[in-house]
């Protein structure tokens, strides 16, 4: 398991991939799957610093029973102030970063975990 803190800003996204490219590497993944990896990464750490409180935290776990890995985005629960990187921005600037991971991974969802932070979590195949 990969955990890498990261800061709650826009340098939290090249910061995530940067981290997790020799981690993924390391676990054996090759180079386009380790490319749809860190889009996930991207995408769920960009949606954290948007839309969410701090902490965010990126966990990295490659599965034992299966050719997989799991990526996963704690942060601290929604941002409900008006003025966030998200509400100031045009629509046709934000809002696909769902539909591009549902379209890169086998599964998703959130929850929360242990010490109540909310969890954004995707599973990719890397057979």
């Amino acid at each position: 398991m990969f955990g890498l803190p990261l800061e709650h800003g826009p340098l939290a996204p090249a910061s995530a991939r940067r981290e997790s490219r020799p981690v993924l590497a390391a676990w054996g993944l090759g180079d386009d799957q380790i490319y749809d990896a860190l889009v996930v990464i991207s995408e769920l750490v960009t949606n954290a610093v948007s839309h969410a409180l701090p902490p965010v935290v990126l966990h990295l776990q490659a599965s034992s029973s299966s050719s997989g890995v799991q990526v996963c985005v704690s942060d601290g629960g929604p941002q409900d102030t008006p003025d966030n990187w998200a509400a100031v921005r045009p629509v046709d600037e934000h809002g696909r970063g769902d539909m591009i991971v549902s379209a890169l991974t086998g599964r998703a969802g959130s929850g929360f975990d242990a010490d109540g932070l909310i969890d954004r979590w995707a599973s990719l195949d890397t057979a």
